[in-house]
């Protein structure tokens, strides 16, 4: 809840401020390929903290309420668990490894971008992958439609994550969406599959 806490207050301060400056501190928290891994160099008058920390600051940022509400919906819906699993702590420091490790993932194809990247989701998709190894068949609700109808059915835990990591590789290849960082969600699920089994608490199980 902490986390969530945090990107709420964030994104409260962001709508604060006025459109220019909003834009400006997006450039200086964002995580941008080019300043990272490019080469390149803000201006000093946005330059107002270091390009190595800002893969940390951008996973704090959002472009709208329906990209706020949207992660933080599936970080509620899944972080807990994975929370309780871990231990605060260790989480914590879950979530901003596998963050890192999702911005790395999303700029090192493209080193000269000088796009800057926000938001929270590849973080959150390494914890997708961490609730996936720990808690497979847990049932969790899906949206099935139906033609003219959905309807909400329990699937294991799974199927649906799979199923979701098949379609970022899908949009990934098929660059349906530039603006989506599919890279970011592909490489932050790996992240958390891999180093799920170093963070978990003693004695907390796999495949639960």
């Amino acid at each position: 809840m902490g986390l969530i806490a945090v990107c709420f207050v964030v994104f409260i301060w962001q709508v604060s401020l006025d459109p220019l400056t909003r834009l400006q501190a997006i450039y200086a928290l964002g995580a941008i390929p080019a300043t990272l891994i490019g080469g390149a160099h803000l201006s000093a008058a946005v330059a107002v903290i270091p390009a190595a920390l800002t893969p940390l600051t951008s996973m704090f940022l959002h472009k709208s309420w329906m990209h706020l509400f949207g992660n933080l919906f599936y970080l509620w819906l899944f972080g807990n668990s994975v929370e309780d699993s871990m231990g605060h702590r260790r989480y914590l420091l879950f979530y901003l490894v596998v963050g890192v490790v999702a911005v790395i993932a999303q700029a090192y194809p493209e080193p000269y971008s000088t796009a800057p990247m926000i938001g929270a989701s590849g973080a959150i998709s390494g914890v997708l992958g961490a609730y996936m190894l720990l808690f497979p068949r847990a049932n969790v609700l899906a949206l099935i439609p139906l033609g003219r109808w959905t309807q909400l059915i329990r699937v294991p835990a799974a199927l649906v994550l799979s199923l979701w990591f098949v379609l970022q590789l899908l949009l990934s290849v098929m660059g349906t969406d530039p603006g989506t960082g599919f890279r970011a969600h592909i490489g932050g699920f790996i992240a958390g599959l891999v180093l799920t089994p170093f963070f978990r608490r003693q004695g907390v199980s796999l495949w639960q």
